[in-house]
């Protein structure tokens, strides 16, 4: 799932409606998860109202404390992460915002979050 906001947002504004968003996630034996079991995510989003709203939900929240922990804790699985915008940025129409309009550039955003998922998916043996 992607999602586009404005440059003058921050990050801690999408993070409710982006959750909110993530449809039903398949499992294997049972029925289906409704929410992610864990969030891992940067200082910025570290408030009282996103620990008690994730917390509400049933979502641990894996955020480190600004000025108490470092953000090294969370350097094992951040970089799944932060390989995700490299790999979107290595298409140029999206490096380079041609696009005016904010769905035409999320249209293409998925497209390529789309091409990115079936290389990977085409590499794995069955």
């Amino acid at each position: 799932m992607v999602g586009v906001s404005a440059a003058n947002l921050h990050d801690g504004q999408a993070l409710k409606p982006l959750l909110m968003a993530l449809p039903a996630i398949r499992s294997r034996r049972g029925p289906r998860r409704r929410r992610p079991v864990k969030l891992r995510a940067d200082k910025a989003y570290h408030s009282a109202e996103h620990l008690s709203w994730l917390r509400q939900r049933g979502i641990t929240p894996r955020i480190a404390r600004p000025g108490i922990e470092s953000g090294e804790r969370l350097g094992r699985h951040r970089w799944k992460i932060e390989r995700t915008p490299a790999w979107l940025l290595g298409y140029r129409r999206l490096t380079i915002r041609y696009e005016r309009h904010s769905h035409l550039f999320n249209a293409f955003l998925v497209l390529a979050a789309a091409i990115t998922c079936y290389k990977k998916l085409a590499k794995q043996p069955t």
